[in-house]
């Protein structure tokens, strides 16, 4: 064999290896959500309470100023966007006319976020915070930047661009904090029959995607979030709340279960399930192996573990962000979500399955 091609064979295994750029495999990245991958869309939702464009949010982002994430700096989707040698995906919302949420302005070639704080699989999670955009709508707006693309260059380029690209889902959380903190909800179904129909109501929301030649999935389970300052604070104790962690866990076991029937059903997809559960799990009990200091307490907010009195601006904040898990009543701060993604990205079998991010973003 030549020696420049053997050379060039061996640069480019290495590359890989060492998790360089994926940017020529992964044409685009779109990432489907809540709160914890929000980067900016509820900032164009007029009467959302779930918005974090406003200090001290983004007080460690390069820019030192709020931008709509729920973080004091970067949050997962913006990791997993640098793993994956890509921009930030930016938020739908900015590129949309005004006067007309399904006229996009422009399109980038490198993908779109249409997360959105208090959003669930279930339309109605956003109840109290007043405004969000649910899953279901998320991907209706889907379909405008695939009709966009289209337009753009043609259907051939758009669904091969498509095949290639990364649908990112991080949803689930504000569905099981409804059903605990809901006496309808409980009286309507078990929590089994809920974490059930969660899973297959995504599940059909994939099959749309697919549709739209979607065929690599990243799905993201819900983490331990009994053990949030939100829900540590109601007990004396301040331990987690045992009960909505246990069905959290179930409900990744669910998700796992769904995305398993998926493949069977459709041969030509891929995945990748994050057991967010375990990862975050090992992280709160075992927190000096990962050098945090600070489990239960949120670094910015006021009262018992400040969580009495959000992450507003007439809130105190921790000086040093890097030891503390959550940086306010539900969300990780900037060091947690960047450890997450560094662990899962090539994750061990115990955390991805049946394939990493990184083999999922080579195929």
């Amino acid at each position: 064999m030549d020696t420049g091609i053997l050379l060039g064979f061996w640069i480019l295994l290495l590359s890989r290896f060492l998790g360089g750029s994926y940017a020529q495999m992964v044409q685009g990245f779109y990432v489907f959500g809540d709160s914890l991958v929000d980067v900016g869309n509820n900032n164009y939702l007029q009467i959302s309470l779930a918005k974090a464009d406003f200090p001290h949010n983004g007080v460690d982002f390069p820019t030192h100023k709020p931008t709509g994430r729920f973080s004091n700096g970067k949050n997962a989707a913006d990791f997993l966007a640098e793993k994956l040698g890509l921009p930030t995906s930016p938020p739908y919302l900015s590129l949309v006319s005004k006067s007309n949420s399904s006229q996009i302005v422009t399109s980038p070639l490198t993908g779109v976020s249409f997360a959105s704080g208090g959003a669930g699989i279930f339309d109605g999670t956003d109840d109290k915070y007043k405004q969000s955009i649910p899953l279901k709508k998320q991907i209706d707006y889907f379909v405008n930047v695939y009709e966009d693309l289209v337009k753009r260059r043609g259907e051939p380029a758009a669904r091969n661009h498509l095949s290639k690209s990364l649908f990112t889902f991080v949803v689930g959380n504000n569905d099981i904090f409804d059903y605990f903190g809901s006496s309808d909800a409980r009286k309507k179904n078990t929590p089994q029959q809920y974490i059930d129909l969660m899973a297959s109501t995504l599940k059909d929301q994939l099959k749309r995607l697919y549709g739209y030649n979607a065929r690599k999935f990243v799905a993201v389970g819900v983490g331990p979030i009994g053990c949030c300052p939100s829900q540590r604070s109601k007990n004396s104790t301040g331990e987690c709340d045992a009960e909505m962690n246990y069905w959290s866990h179930r409900y990744g076991q669910g998700l796992e279960s769904m995305l398993q029937l998926l493949k069977s059903e459709l041969k030509d997809i891929n995945y990748s399930f994050i057991d967010t559960y375990t990862v975050l799990d090992e992280l709160i009990h075992n927190p000096d192996d990962y050098g945090f200091t600070e489990v239960k307490a949120a670094c910015c907010g006021l009262g018992n573990l400040n969580s009495n009195v959000p992450c507003l601006p007439i809130a105190q904040f921790c000086s040093n962000r890097t030891d503390h898990v959550f940086w306010d009543l539900y969300h990780p701060t900037e060091a947690a979500s960047r450890l997450f993604i560094d662990k899962v990205f090539r994750g061990a079998p115990q955390y991805t399955s049946p394939l990493t991010i990184q083999d999922l973003a080579a195929l």
